[in-house]
């Protein structure tokens, strides 16, 4: 399938703007887009799919396999073009290997064959920053490369001035974007608030369109889109059960739609649910799983959502019950918030966190299960991503894996079993495949 890649030298550069703004003007010529997001991401897709239309899906060299890879790639049956985003700087990743690569968005791209669109913040500097953008092109001689976008051009001498640069290296200039201090999206402390909660996000998302169509050229960008044979396939991720009470709100958003969809596919039940609206899971759920998202934003709220609570501590006598990050907190005894207060979460676990004094969490993970969780048994290898600005005052329950970071250092964070009860700081991405 044909795709090209929005990338930047580094996080900041309005990249994920651009990204907006093609999906749309794509979709609005007709173009039927999948988008994807290189990288362990757990907001931009909900973006892309608002953009556009069509759910967006990660990829990510180091977590997965080439038979996930193929699988998530074979999303874009039925599409005209591919669009996908990149994560940080264009080879920005770890420093060992994983089970594909290092998880950069170069590999993305060159695996699936994706020239890369580079988007250059030009403030500052003129020719100078072609010296930048072919160091960029130069850096992976095999990587394939559409040209730059200019961004935050101050006037039409600098864009002269730079365009001469990037004529003298060699290089396409797919566009030019004005300085403009109304097209940054609100942000917190994981990066872009979240897509249900911005204020009129397709009114933002058609402005985005329009300010490219203006300034950049279109026809090229897709005259430059390619791409390699889709690589080969396996199923996306099993079910973890039949039927699954899924939470979905403000507090918890950040589940993986690969995983999503893979059960489905499968022929597993998703029954959402809103702990924020007092919602309980459903009562004939197999599984109630909660994903990471923002508790912390909303802990007097879940404190107070007694049927959700109630609902949840009756479906844990039975049942399994699974949380990540955010999830796993809400399953603890309690959350300190900004402020200081603490609020009683659903006590099925004996974490406590606070977000009084943040302390950052940032990575990929390799895990190795002493515990079985839902879909995995003990012993299992799993690979996913931690992200979160929490401080963990205990963490008393029995360990639940034993969990490296991407280089395979020890990470003190296990998670936690009780009963039927599990939690984990990272995000699952999936089990790992043998090579």
């Amino acid at each position: 399938m044909a795709g090209i890649l929005i990338s930047a030298p580094a996080s900041g550069t309005g990249k994920t703007t651009v990204m907006l703004g093609l999906l749309r003007a794509l979709a609005e010529d007709g173009l039927i887009v999948q988008p994807f997001k290189s990288g362990p991401d757990y907001i931009d897709p909900a973006f892309h799919k608002a953009a556009c239309g069509r759910a967006s899906y990660n990829m990510d060299t180091w977590a997965m396999g080439p038979q996930l890879l193929g699988a998530i790639a074979s999303q874009a049956q039925g599409a005209d073009i591919c669009v996908a985003e990149g994560s940080m700087g264009l080879y920005d990743g770890v420093a060992t290997a994983g089970q594909s690569g290092h998880g950069t968005s170069a590999e993305t791209a060159r695996r699936m064959g994706w020239p890369v669109v580079l988007v250059v913040d030009v403030g500052g500097q003129a020719q100078s920053a072609a010296a930048t953008a072919l160091g960029f092109q130069t850096y992976m001689p095999d990587l394939p490369f559409a040209g730059v976008i200019l961004n935050r051009v101050a006037s039409p001498r600098h864009e002269r001035l730079t365009r001469l640069g990037m004529e003298r290296a060699g290089l396409t200039v797919l566009g030019s974007l004005p300085r403009r201090g109304d097209l940054a999206l609100p942000e917190r402390h994981l990066g872009l608030v979240q897509a249900t909660e911005h204020p009129d996000l397709d009114a933002a998302i058609a402005g985005y369109a329009e300010f490219l169509r203006a300034h950049v050229d279109l026809d090229a960008i897709k005259a430059a889109a390619a791409g390699l044979p889709t690589p080969p396939k396996s199923p996306l991720p099993h079910p973890p059960a039949q039927c699954i009470a899924l939470a979905q709100d403000a507090a918890f958003s950040f589940a993986y739609p690969h995983l999503v969809q893979g059960w489905r596919n499968a022929g597993a039940e998703i029954k959402p649910f809103s702990p924020l609206a007092d919602a309980p899971p459903a009562s004939d759920a197999d599984l109630v799983w909660l994903p990471g998202g923002y508790p912390e934003l909303h802990a007097g709220t879940l404190a107070a959502a007694s049927r959700f609570q109630s609902g949840l501590r009756a479906h844990a006598q039975t049942k399994p019950v699974h949380g990540e990050c955010g999830g796993y907190m809400a399953l603890g005894q309690g959350i300190v918030d900004k402020s200081g207060t603490r609020h009683q979460m659903a006590g099925l676990l004996g974490l406590e966190t606070s977000f009084e004094k943040r302390k950052f969490h940032l990575g990929y993970r390799r895990v190795i299960l002493e515990q079985s969780i839902p879909g995995f048994d003990a012993g299992s290898v799993l690979r996913g991503h931690e992200f979160h600005y929490t401080t963990i005052l205990a963490e008393p329950d029995a360990p639940l894996a034993k969990v490296m970071d991407a280089d395979g250092n020890p990470v003190a964070e296990t998670g936690s079993v009780r009963g039927h009860v599990t939690g984990t700081f990272f995000h699952l991405i999936t089990g790992e495949e043998s090579k």
